[in-house]
């Protein structure tokens, strides 16, 4: 506990370091824990913390610690959604961030409206190029999916979601950035909806994701230390 309690501050710390050089206000961003692939107790540390929005990669990883979460958590799902796990998504989750494909939109609504459930979802978009990341990579394919869900009358399109190149470097991971948030700017001009929602920046990268204008940041490792295999 201790250790996590120290990682907390030190993330808070970069956050508020991040936000004072791009001139936003602290709560502006929201941090996430991510809690795929960590050990018991994980959980209620970050929660003896006050955090109360967690992140998790995997439906069935979810579900099976789901006792774990407090009461008044608010998790999404911000892994890959599998077309054969849109039925526990959609009884589960409290978002879905990483939406990328017209038949797996279909399929999630086509869930939600058997419970008669309504949720905020996400885009993932691959602004990286990079063949291992998930996310639609064009802006044709970006349309498709945004008009799938909006004719859904169970999803909320709230935003756009990414994950970071692999680097270490601001030069290359703030042009990324910036092309997630050129391409809200583009779908709130032909949607008319306000898109609030940037996540992106996670453990490496969330300074020049908030420079950027990333809402929230997705941490795991720096708060937890390195995941369980």
């Amino acid at each position: 506990m201790a250790s996590i309690t120290e990682n907390y501050t030190r993330i808070e710390e970069r956050i508020q370091q991040a936000c004072s050089r791009g001139q936003r206000p602290r709560d502006d961003v929201r941090l996430m824990a991510v809690t795929k692939r960590q050990p018991p107790g994980a959980i209620a540390n970050a929660a003896a913390m006050g955090l109360r929005l967690f992140g998790e990669n995997r439906v069935q990883e979810a579900l099976a610690k789901r006792d774990q979460f407090p009461p008044d958590a608010e998790i999404h799902l911000i892994g890959h959604l599998q077309r054969n796990k849109a039925r526990d998504a959609a009884s589960f989750f409290a978002a879905v961030q990483s939406l990328d494909a017209v038949r797996t939109v279909e399929e999630l609504e086509r869930r939600l409206a058997a419970l008669d459930r309504t949720i905020p979802v996400l885009i993932e978009v691959n602004t990286s190029g990079e063949d291992s990341k998930q996310g639609v990579r064009s802006r044709e394919d970006l349309r498709a999916v945004t008009e799938s869900i909006m004719a859904a009358p169970h999803l909320q399109l709230n935003g756009l979601m990414t994950i970071g190149p692999i680097s270490s470097d601001e030069r290359v991971l703030r042009p990324a950035f910036a092309s997630l948030r050129e391409m809200r700017e583009l779908l709130r001009r032909e949607t008319g909806l306000p898109l609030d929602e940037l996540s992106m920046g996670m453990s490496n990268d969330l300074e020049a994701a908030i420079l950027e204008g990333s809402t929230m940041i997705r941490v795991g490792t720096a708060l937890f230390g390195e995941r369980r295999e």
